[in-house]
């Protein structure tokens, strides 16, 4: 039957609906895994647009389902078909369950929503739990304004799915760093099940390739706004301070982000092309080797590139956003609090002064490692000893299930 096959194999889940955060941690975590072992496959279910432009190691694939993106008031839409939000959500929980049935994982380990976009995991997770695969829940560090965290799970009735579907719950930080469920009334059941890893630090992949400027040269100061969809007012910002400073420190690469608008792009282009000392580019998939070569960061504060200012040890000044979600600006102030970075908050009027004076200081900032915390970049080593553990329990779960005929042969598999 399936489960006599000897290949391990772990099913990650990504709601993916605006951005690159959650598509590019759940990649991480698959590259980590495979390297881990030869005997293991990941597959990654994702409703990312872009995902094909990143390239992925031997052994992990992706199936890309429907794409919706949020607006801002915090709806839903279909992101290119012209049908309703409803139908749009079967058609990705249909494929979510199917493909996690044919796939048969061992482990299933879902990306920061409980229950999946608008519920859509709810019956793949029935299905798992029956069959024997262990289900993990991978959490961010910070999540959101502990109140506002505690109202949208008692909205979706999160806790009983805790308690029923899922095994473990991994936090991708440190407690010393925050509680990202520390709003949330858990019963002693859920803060057992709670592991913390640590940040997932990252590397420079040995086949990216090397990024020539045409204009500017090392040593620079990277501008990274993730995906960029509501990443504009930090580039204009940073860009109206080359405007007025033309003699700051370093000259600045603008990364500007696949989902920020066209029109937007079009400007800032425009605005560095007059500049001497700004380069601006639209997307890069291999930013790990920018991080690495910058001399300081500029950025919003997620998830993703902070854990990349930890790794490559990088200066950084963070300019969180703080709607829809106040994830960024706890992260920021945090880091700020204990020295790992610092920190502009965006007052609505964005004086190029104010960016000058964080620019200009910068270079005198402290490391990240002049901080010892110890455990913070310990992420990859303990997801991989978490995972193997969880995968050896699904084996045995798995073998349980099949021969008290709990559940059927996956699809296109025959007995053994």
């Amino acid at each position: 039957m399936a489960h006599g096959r000897k290949s391990k194999r772990v099913l990650i889940y990504s709601h993916d609906s605006f951005g690159l955060g959650h598509l590019r941690r759940c990649r991480e975590i698959a590259h980590s895994l495979v390297a881990s072992g030869s005997d293991l496959s990941v597959l990654i279910l994702s409703g990312s647009p872009i995902i094909g432009s990143f390239d992925f190691r031997a052994r992990v694939d992706f199936v890309r389902i429907p794409g919706v993106i949020k607006l801002r008031n915090g709806e839903y839409t279909s992101l290119n078909l012209h049908i309703d939000i409803e139908h749009t959500l079967a058609i990705r929980a249909s494929i979510i369950e199917n493909t996690a049935k044919i796939f048969d994982p061992h482990l299933f380990l879902v990306d920061k929503e409980p229950l999946g976009l608008r519920g859509e995991v709810r019956s793949t997770l029935a299905a798992m739990k029956a069959r024997g695969t262990a289900c993990v829940l991978g959490l961010r560090d910070v999540m959101d304004d502990p109140v506002l965290l505690a109202a949208e799970w008692q909205r979706k009735n999160v806790l009983p799915t805790l308690s029923d579907y899922y095994d473990d719950i991994w936090i991708y930080g440190l407690p010393q760093f925050y509680d990202p469920l520390a709003g949330i009334a858990l019963p002693d059941s859920l803060r057992k099940k709670m592991t913390f890893t640590g940040y997932l630090n990252r590397h420079v992949p040995e086949t990216a390739p090397i990024f020539v400027p045409d204009k500017i040269s090392d040593p620079f100061l990277l501008v990274t706004v993730g995906g960029g969809g509501d990443g504009e007012e930090i580039i204009d910002w940073v860009l109206s301070a080359y405007e007025t400073d033309p003699d700051l420190p370093y000259p600045a690469l603008l990364v500007l982000g696949p989902f920020m608008g066209s029109q937007y792009q079009a400007d800032f282009l425009h605005r560095a092309n007059r500049l001497d000392n700004v380069e601006a580019i639209t997307f890069d998939a291999h930013i790990e080797s920018l991080m690495a070569r910058a001399k300081a960061v500029v950025c919003m504060g997620g998830y993703n590139t902070f854990c990349e200012i930890l790794s490559f040890d990088k200066r950084a000044l963070l300019v969180p956003r703080t709607t829809p979600r106040m994830e960024q600006y706890i992260r920021a102030t945090r880091a700020q609090e204990l020295g790992l970075a610092r920190m502009l908050v965006d007052d609505g009027v964005r004086d190029p002064r104010a960016m000058i004076t964080a620019l200009r200081d910068l270079p005198q900032q402290a490391l990240p490692s002049d901080v010892v915390v110890p455990g913070l970049l310990d992420g990859r080593a303990n997801v991989v000893k978490l995972a193997e553990q969880w995968l050896e329990r699904g084996l045995d779960r798995l073998k349980i299930a099949a021969e008290s005929g709990d559940f059927p042969v996956a699809i296109g598999q025959g007995a053994k």
